[in-house]
């Protein structure tokens, strides 16, 4: 793909969300047209924007974030209509899914026609496609004038940015341009349904819930990816054979820099049982994060304690969950204990991602523990 030069100098350009500044709108659109690269916030989490039908300018989103070539990108449009430039086949169920739920976090994967680079989907026959709700996002994709590929604006593996300054703390230099339009509001990534096969697969679960999904679909499917067990998978996801068909399916994702230990059960089990890891790691000279929720934090008298959110209103847990990730990596911990929370509506995709960061390093309490 030719050499792939770094940034002079990354650009920090601070936006009204609500009304972002034309002038700084036009000159990010105008890095997009040129090949560069643009960082900007969506509804969920931050972007790494490039051109999609310019295959340097992808080249370089995976060179900045460090990211496997086989991870494939989510394109973002600014109008339902550039559904058609991005696929050879869009179905009913496709159209009749994006006029419910878009502008939204909600990401279709459909047919990719041969217009749309194969880099951009890591070789599949398929293209991610979402249109966001942000207005930041769409004034820069209707000021590029092209299709935006963007998967999150951080390091490969790393949390996913919710805000500008967590952008600028991984790509600062490796990047053209950064627009701070404020923190996110949902704080994860869109949910993925791929509408491929003869029946929807949810690939990534997000805030749009698999019960949301199928009051419209009718009929849909769990991929097994979905549930965030690395171990639970039919498919050998370590395989170089195997080829993920969602960003967020192969790898461990959105992990802080201590090694975090999820641990899932019933509430007074978990809690119970992360006191006593917490004070042997202590006894042993070691820092430890405990990751919490309003409900239970009064049970830990140990430990750097942050609060997530609710364990009863899951989605204000996936707003901060990102960012309480990152205030731990902030602490210098030297690992983190987390509480599980059921996988059920948003709850699922704040198990997916925390499952992720886990990797393996899983524990589950009890005959009768999620699945």
């Amino acid at each position: 793909m030719g050499d792939l030069v770094l940034p002079l100098k990354t650009f920090y350009w601070k936006v009204n969300a609500q009304e972002p500044a034309e002038e700084v709108i036009k000159q990010a659109g105008e890095i997009i047209r040129q090949g560069g690269l643009v960082a900007f916030p969506t509804e969920t989490v931050y972007g790494l924007g490039a051109n999609v039908f310019d295959r340097k300018a992808i080249a370089k989103i995976f060179n900045a974030k460090g990211r496997p070539l086989d991870n494939p990108l989510i394109v973002h449009i600014a109008v339902l209509a550039d559904i058609y430039q991005l696929s050879s086949s869009v179905s009913p169920l496709a159209l009749y899914l994006a006029e419910v739920f878009w502008p939204g976090p909600l990401t279709l994967i459909l047919p990719r026609p041969e217009t749309v680079p194969a880099e951009v989907s890591a070789g599949l026959d398929t293209v991610a496609i979402r249109l966001p709700a942000h207005p930041v996002a769409l004034a820069l994709i209707r000021a590029a004038d092209v299709p935006i590929a963007a998967p999150s604006a951080n390091l490969s593996g790393c949390p996913s940015p919710t805000t500008a300054k967590h952008v600028w703390a991984d790509l600062n230099g490796k990047i053209d341009a950064i627009i701070d339009g404020g923190p996110t509001e949902i704080g994860v990534e869109s949910t993925v349904v791929d509408l491929t096969g003869a029946i929807p697969a949810i690939l990534r679960p997000g805030k749009i819930t698999p019960a949301e999904i199928e009051a419209v679909a009718g009929k849909v499917c769990l991929d097994p990816a979905a549930k965030g067990i690395i171990t639970s998978f039919k498919t050998d996801t370590t395989s170089e054979k195997w080829r993920p068909r969602s960003p967020g399916m192969k790898y461990r994702h959105y992990a802080p820099r201590a090694p975090l230990y999820l641990i899932e059960g019933n509430v007074p089990q978990v809690t119970k049982y992360i006191n006593e890891l917490a004070s042997r790691y202590q006894k042993a000279g070691l820092r430890v994060g405990i990751f919490t929720y309003k409900e239970t934090a009064e049970h830990y008298r140990q430990g750097e304690v942050l609060v997530a959110g609710d364990r009863c209103e899951p989605a204000s847990v996936a707003a901060n969950l990102y960012r309480i990730l990152r205030r731990f990596d902030e602490l210098g911990v030297d690992l983190i204990l987390a509480e599980g929370t059921p996988p059920v509506g948003v709850g699922l995709a704040v198990m997916n991602r925390l499952r992720r960061a886990a990797g393996n390093n899983i524990i589950r309490l009890g005959d009768n523990c999620w699945t």
